[in-house]
């Protein structure tokens, strides 16, 4: 009998000393997608919808993050953006990727704004985007906060997207079975214990910083979103000097899921 195969599975690399679980689909130009910080994620939960729409026009690049999905997790390390920022720039380096196009998705976001290394990056996508302090919102305090249950992944869930129809048991089941996977819920508690306001705060650029950035920029919000305020992206297109600003009505935290098709369009549009 076949053992299934875990599409969460990609290609393997050493990457600022950490071995890294990643997945590197299609051809062209490259983007480089970096997912959130929900309890379980992957690179391909957060982006199956989107690499391989991506993939009929560039090469998509998209690892787990160290602490997150399948990649390593050395017991000696501290979760920080500086290290995250370093992780994310050996995965380029280990690959060979002088410039590619950047797209980050809410704590993603906060790593890909490109501060630390502009001329590494060509345009800038940044969905549901972190990056600059908010008051910490319930959906957030639950996300960084949760203890897995199958209930409380199924509340969680119900944060996340604004349409119910997304959200149902076997849907919720499946996320909390990612969450207990062997060391996946040990880093996640590591890496925002409370108070967790001092978190995003951590990951806030300086208003100078983000306005010096050279980039094109895409913001995409949903506008319904109970974990990222729209106002944190509005912020971010007020500060950025070549910015635009897309939301998504009757949407949540989960625009590459929830509308994944125009999602990815405007990702092809203006990435050519």
């Amino acid at each position: 009998m076949n053992t299934p195969v875990n599409p969460e599975l990609g290609r393997r690399i050493r990457a600022a000393g950490i071995d890294t679980n990643y997945h590197d689909i299609g051809s062209g130009e490259p983007v480089f997608l970096i997912h959130g910080s929900g309890p379980g994620v992957t690179a391909w939960a957060n982006w199956r919808l989107t690499m391989p729409v991506l993939a009929e026009r560039f090469r998509d690049i998209a690892p787990d993050m160290v602490g997150f999905g399948y990649t390593e997790r050395p017991a000696d390390i501290r979760y920080t953006m500086d290290g995250w920022v370093e992780h994310a720039l050996g995965v380029m380096d280990a690959l060979g990727l002088e410039q590619t196009h950047l797209v980050g998705n809410s704590f993603g976001g906060a790593l890909a704004l490109a501060i630390r290394a502009p001329h590494r990056v060509k345009r800038l996508a940044l969905m549901g985007s972190v990056g600059v302090s908010f008051p910490i919102t319930p959906g957030l305090e639950a996300a960084w906060g949760y203890t897995p249950s199958i209930e409380n992944m199924r509340a969680l869930l119900d944060v996340f997207a604004f349409d119910r129809k997304l959200v149902n048991d076997d849907l919720a089941r499946l996320r909390y079975e990612a969450s207990i996977r062997p060391g996946f819920q040990e880093s996640f508690a590591s890496m925002f214990p409370a108070p967790r306001q001092r978190w995003i705060d951590a990951m806030a650029s300086r208003d100078a910083d983000i306005r010096a950035l050279p980039h094109e920029t895409l913001l995409i919000h949903g506008r319904e979103d109970k974990v990222i305020p729209t106002a944190a992206s509005q912020r971010l297109f007020e500060l950025i000097p070549r910015a635009q600003l897309h939301l998504f009505g009757q949407c949540g935290h989960w625009t590459q899921i929830e509308h994944a098709g125009r999602f990815t369009q405007l990702l092809t549009n203006f990435f050519e």
